[in-house]
């Protein structure tokens, strides 16, 4: 698969996983992807924690409310420091999309399944913050996203995407 292959496969799933192990080296490859995503003005502001410990899965699905994706073999936790670049200015939220995004591909090309889920924790519940102290993520670090990892179990329902010609144009933004 090259990488025109995998953007256009690429596809969040919600469904259950299968109980296969995702391997370390394969953990370390998305993760890999997802630290050379680029990083406005190269701050870096990116930390990822992967969990594939049954235990700490487990502990990190019973504080999410409500469930999802409780049964993937390993999830990837996406951390970012509020660090101010540019003219004052903080990319983070650029730099961990850019990350997740280099993520979702990779995890596509190697043959798994995953979604971004980013609101469903940071919402004013702020699960985010409580599996954040379940990782021991330092108090300098925000816990934004996850990203369940896994093989799926079930057939994926793919939205369907408007067509190129009502969302991209040449030149102009076309008049009516």
């Amino acid at each position: 698969m090259n990488t025109i292959e995998a953007i256009n496969k690429r596809h969040s799933y919600r469904g259950k996983y299968r109980q296969v192990n995702v391997p370390k080296k394969d953990l370390i490859t998305i993760m890999e992807c997802g630290l050379n995503a680029p990083s406005g003005c190269n701050k870096q502001t990116t930390s990822l924690i992967a969990v594939d410990d049954r235990e700490i899965l487990d502990r990190l699905f019973s504080v999410i409310d409500p469930h999802v994706a409780e049964t993937a073999p390993a999830v990837i936790c996406v951390l970012t420091q509020r660090i101010n670049a540019y003219r004052n200015k903080c990319f983070a939220v650029q730099d961990y999309s850019a990350a997740i995004e280099n993520m979702l591909l990779a995890i596509t090309e190697l043959g798994y399944s995953s979604c971004w889920y980013e609101g469903h924790i940071t919402d004013d519940d702020r699960i985010c913050d409580k599996m954040a102290q379940i990782l021991n993520v330092p108090d300098n670090y925000e816990l934004v996203c996850f990203l369940p990892v896994g093989i799926a179990e079930e057939e994926a329902i793919i939205p369907q995407k408007k067509p190129f010609d009502e969302r991209a144009w040449f030149n102009s933004f076309p008049l009516e």
